[in-house]
């Protein structure tokens, strides 16, 4: 077993990597991944010296959420929803403090930087094109895309930076509208609406029809 927490919200991606590298080394193996989050613990009342609080309080939700996570699979009794291909992690320098939560005895104290959609926009295509083009993948609107929802105006930089087609980023936004930003359950929950927006559209795969995704 293992538990992984004040991780923030790369944990979503990061526990399913996690659960990739424990499933391939471990033939026949089958990874339960459980994301439960309890954002109300942010909540606090207003303050004029912490506006960032407040921005915070109004984005984030509770939410908890599972996947089994396998490799080698028996598909006369398994019915695999989607492969994850190659993984990567990169850390930005000099963003350490860009997003901060402390546990103080009045529950969580949470700081947003107000540069924080751009830091992701800066580096964000950067970061795709070390992890896909090595698969041979340059079009970034072949892709479909299951993209944690830190805020509207994070998902609007991805979008524009990326020249993306408004349609793409659709479950993320979805899932943001629904239930708030969940943490590490939000990648999910993208997964789960992504794969029920396609059956319900009668595409042919879970991906919206497509092959591969980010």
């Amino acid at each position: 077993r293992f538990i992984m927490y004040q991780q923030g919200c790369s944990a979503g991606g990061m526990v399913l990597r996690l659960a990739k590298d424990i499933a391939e080394n471990n033939k026949g193996s089958r990874v339960l991944v459980v994301c439960s989050e309890i954002m109300a613990s942010i909540f606090h009342g207003p303050s004029e010296n912490h506006v960032d609080s407040l921005v915070g309080q109004a984005l984030f939700g509770d939410g908890a959420a599972a996947i089994i996570v396998g490799s080698d699979p028996d598909l006369t009794i398994e019915r695999p929803l989607f492969e994850i291909v190659s993984a990567n992690q990169t850390i930005i320098p000099d963003t350490e403090m860009a997003i901060n939560l402390h546990l103080r005895e009045d529950g969580l104290k949470l700081h947003l930087d107000k540069d924080v959609p751009r830091m992701i926009s800066e580096n964000i295509e950067n970061i795709l094109m070390k992890a896909v083009h090595p698969l041979g993948l340059r079009d970034w609107n072949s892709m479909f895309w299951i993209v944690h929802p830190g805020g509207r105006r994070i998902l609007d930089e991805v979008e524009l930076k990326l020249n993306l087609n408004k349609q793409k980023l659709r479950a993320s936004r979805r899932v943001l509208s629904e239930y708030g930003n969940m943490i590490s359950a939000c990648v999910l929950f993208i997964i789960d609406e992504m794969r029920n927006k396609s059956l319900k559209e009668g595409e042919s795969t879970t991906g919206e029809g497509l092959d591969w995704g980010v």
